[in-house]
């Protein structure tokens, strides 16, 4: 570009500037306008209970979870003097603070198109970890998506800006958290429900192709007798990772032990069993 005189790019930029309105002040309380026209939004359609509207507002109702990744946060959106929802909002840390435990293993099978951001993300730069908080959200943002789309027993993901994941809010209406499995002592007939249902889960999972990477009774909600899979941002491609089925035994041990603990049956809940039928279901035998 020479002296005084602009790029086509940059005329198209500042005229974009001059016809951007005004931003509208927030309505009392309101933290931000609603991010719906921003990132990835869910599988279509979308659930009656989602409020899209652009003039909806997000308030901050607090946090349900901190952890070593990200911390979840509890929003309500609404349109003043409308229809509202709550919603969770999971925002992975920045990439000077992170500490992914492990994540060599689970980055296996991903690739970025460009090698400058593999080399990156290899080496553990600023910029790497922050390209991997970006990849985590998006895959956990992808995986759901599709385990939505195929039917799969976890939260609606609402959307994704960023490294911030809306989801749908597993829970009460007044912004109570429905309960992880680790904290339940089922009855028996409860506890072989409940195994049921994460049998047939985990089954789906393995079928679109996937083990969680993490499973555990801690991540596993139980709202309604009806359980809820969650936290996938390590969901592991069986197919793609080389390290898939070890990933899966070690899911069907972890979550095969909680309900022995509980006095399952252990004759039904048989981990190397368990491993056999998602192996089989994912096409790994």
């Amino acid at each position: 570009m020479r002296r005084g005189r602009l790029t086509e790019e940059e005329r198209e930029r500042l005229a974009a500037l001059r016809d951007e309105p005004e931003p509208q002040p927030l309505p009392d309380g309101a933290d931000r306008w609603s991010t719906w026209d921003a990132g990835e939004r869910g599988p279509r359609p979308h659930p009656r209970w989602l409020v899209t509207e652009l003039a909806a507002v997000d308030h901050e109702m607090g946090v349900l979870k901190t952890g070593k990744e990200a911390d979840v946060h509890l929003l309500r959106r609404s349109v003043p003097g409308g229809n509202s929802c709550l919603l969770a909002a999971k925002r992975y840390r920045d990439g000077d603070h992170r500490m992914f435990h492990r994540d060599a293993g689970y980055l296996e099978g991903r690739r970025m198109r460009r090698s400058r951001e593999m080399r990156a993300m290899q080496q553990r730069s600023s910029f790497g970890r922050g390209m991997i908080a970006q990849q985590w959200a998006v895959a956990e943002f992808g995986v759901l998506s599709s385990l939505w789309a195929a039917g799969a027993p976890v939260p609606y993901p609402v959307q994704r800006v960023g490294t911030e994941v809306l989801l749908e809010f597993i829970g009460t209406a007044d912004g109570t958290a429905a309960p992880r499995l680790a904290a339940l002592r089922p009855r028996p007939d409860e506890l072989d429900d409940l195994w049921t249902q994460l049998v047939d889960a985990l089954v789906l999972l393995a079928e679109q192709g996937f083990t969680h990477g993490d499973l555990s009774a801690y991540n596993v909600l139980v709202h309604e007798g009806r359980l809820t899979l969650i936290d996938l941002p390590q969901a592991v491609d069986l197919v793609a990772n080389p390290l898939g089925f070890t990933y899966l035994q070690r899911d069907a041990h972890n979550i095969a032990g909680w309900f022995r603990t509980q006095g399952a049956d252990e004759n039904r809940t048989d981990p190397e069993e368990l491993a056999v039928l998602l192996a089989t279901a994912g096409n790994l035998m």
